[in-house]
């Protein structure tokens, strides 16, 4: 990973949207550099309060990444953190609407129900918000303005607009557009998943009603007559319409199954994916922390090679035994005094 400083923690800030991709990569970034805990929250809330009101959220999601993930690291963050998120929260809490206020409640119920602080500090949390949201919803008294006489235009000039029928969203919209943001606090905080439930889960989609070529089939097979309005004016007498009536409940039937099978598979398929990322992001931390241990090892591996090369020519230096008399038979006797004066 690169290595940290402010100036590169205000680009990625600036870059960091409601893509759970980009917000765990963050994540992993800054819990990678925790040393630098005090750094990142006071960019963290310099950047939160500078940020444009619909991006705000985005940082108190980047901050239960962080707190999420960091539990097995240090209290770092959880120290730092715990200083400023009251008056992060209620700074967001005061420009947000309905919808990012739901979010922003949610974060807090996910925090208590995970023990991420304790339950009187995400209460704390919750009196300041609460105390926000009652002043932002109190009325502002209007000026009474003297009513001016208006003329009004004859209802029979101009013919209402028709409205326009409001096309009723199916499961498989809704599906297609569910809100990222609500995908992320969701799913993103959770423990990921073993290898084998990932191998059984990949393994299951391999029969997934995409891969079905034999319904394929039989769809690509029926008779035009069941998807072309114009053949309804070749019907001569009733047995043949019964018949094209019974051919086309039978497809209605066999088109209806299927795609409840492939809306079936969208969920299974994003269920897969989310597996694969929480799957991914484990992977990323643990190989962070295999790197760093490598390093350690390293450190230790040369300065033992240090420790081992001065040993050497330290041996080197030392007296060859060898060289030597032998002493096998038994050192000569000292000479006695009388010896030495004789």
């Amino acid at each position: 990973m690169s290595s940290f400083s402010e100036a590169a923690l205000v680009d990625k800030l600036s870059e960091l949207t409601n893509s759970m991709q980009i917000i765990q990569t963050l994540s992993l970034w800054l819990i990678h550099h925790r040393r630098h805990s005090k750094t990142i929250i006071q960019v963290w809330q310099t950047e939160l309060i500078k940020a444009k009101t619909s991006k705000k959220l985005t940082f108190l999601y980047l901050a239960n990444d962080i707190l999420q993930n960091c539990k097995k690291k240090g209290p770092e963050f959880h120290k730092a953190f715990g200083g400023v998120l009251i008056t992060a929260f209620t700074h967001v809490a005061k420009h947000a609407d309905e919808k990012t206020m739901k979010s922003v409640l949610r974060i807090l119920d996910i925090w208590q129900e995970r023990a991420v602080f304790e339950m009187e500090y995400v209460n704390q949390i919750r009196k300041s918000i609460g105390k926000v949201s009652k002043q932002t919803k109190q009325p502002k008294t209007k000026k009474v303005q003297p009513t001016k006489k208006v003329a009004v235009a004859d209802s029979s000039s101009k013919a209402p607009e028709e409205e326009k029928p409001v096309r009723k969203k199916s499961r498989l919209d809704e599906l297609i557009t569910e809100e990222e943001d609500d995908d992320y606090l969701t799913l993103s905080p959770r423990d990921p998943p073993e290898a084998e439930d990932l191998v059984k889960a990949l393994t299951e989609l391999e029969n997934a009603a995409s891969t079905d070529a034999a319904v394929r089939e039989k769809i690509a097979s029926l008779p035009p007559e069941v998807q072309d309005i114009s053949r309804l004016d070749k019907i001569a007498d009733i047995e043949s319409a019964e018949k094209l009536s019974a051919i086309v409940d039978e497809a209605c039937l066999l088109l209806a199954e299927y795609n409840g099978r492939l809306v079936a598979e969208i969920d299974d398929r994003r269920q897969v994916a989310r597996m694969l990322s929480d799957y991914i992001r484990q992977q990323k931390s643990l190989l962070q922390e295999s790197e760093d241990k490598l390093q350690e090892y390293r450190t230790k591996l040369a300065k033992v090679s240090e420790v081992r090369k001065e040993l050497k020519s330290h041996l080197q230096n030392l007296p060859d035994l060898t060289m030597l008399p032998s002493v096998t038979g038994g050192l000569a006797p000292l000479p006695s005094a009388g010896d030495l004066f004789n």
